[in-house]
């Protein structure tokens, strides 16, 4: 498949975004060209495509399903696997941040609370204590908020997206966050 000069610029940018995010650039790319193609692809229209080794697509294809991102699908009448993603953008960030809290964030917090029920710290520093302990609930209020975000049909979500900080206004300067719900935020 040969790709036109603006869809070879968007999958080649999506390789070099996703280096800057901890992900291998052929993983990036396959993904990319996966979402704007918005159809399944075999492994080998994919190499031929990208101009990358098969074995470098087997690869990047088995991270991609380990991260949710794909999924293996069957045509009628063609024996090869084939692999497609979402293409509501949305839903790719939403699988996104789910995977990134279940690979990062919760082991974090795991190892904080672990660290917080461990007798021995309490021969470190306060500073330090405090530290771990203002870390552990930053991470958990973070992860219980996009927890909330990703419940949210995406019309919604977009809304609370764009409030920004226009919500420090509807909170008025002396109303702690904790008090509203952001779903309250939006009516029923």
């Amino acid at each position: 498949m040969n790709l036109s000069p603006t869809l070879s610029r968007f999958v080649l940018h999506w390789g070099e975004m996703g280096t800057r995010w901890g992900v291998n650039r052929t993983v990036a790319q396959i993904h990319a060209l996966l979402f704007i193609t918005g159809r399944p692809m075999h492994a080998e229209e994919i190499a031929d495509t990208l101009e990358v080794a098969r074995s470098n697509v087997s690869n990047s294809l088995r991270e991609l399903q380990g991260w949710n991102l794909i999924k293996l699908v069957h045509l009628a009448g063609d024996r090869r696997d084939h692999f497609e993603t979402s293409t509501q953008v949305w839903e790719l960030l939403r699988t996104v941040v789910r995977e990134r809290q279940r690979r990062e964030i919760a082991p974090t917090i795991e190892v904080l609370n672990e660290l917080l029920a461990d007798p021995a710290l309490s021969r470190d520093p306060a500073e330090a204590r405090l530290r771990i302990r203002e870390t552990q609930e930053l991470l958990v209020t973070l992860t219980a908020w996009s927890d909330e975000m990703l419940k949210l049909d995406t019309d919604t979500l977009t809304k609370v997206l764009k409030l920004g900080a226009k919500i420090k206004k509807l909170l008025g300067r002396d109303a702690p966050a904790e008090e509203v719900h952001p779903a309250q935020l939006l009516g029923p």
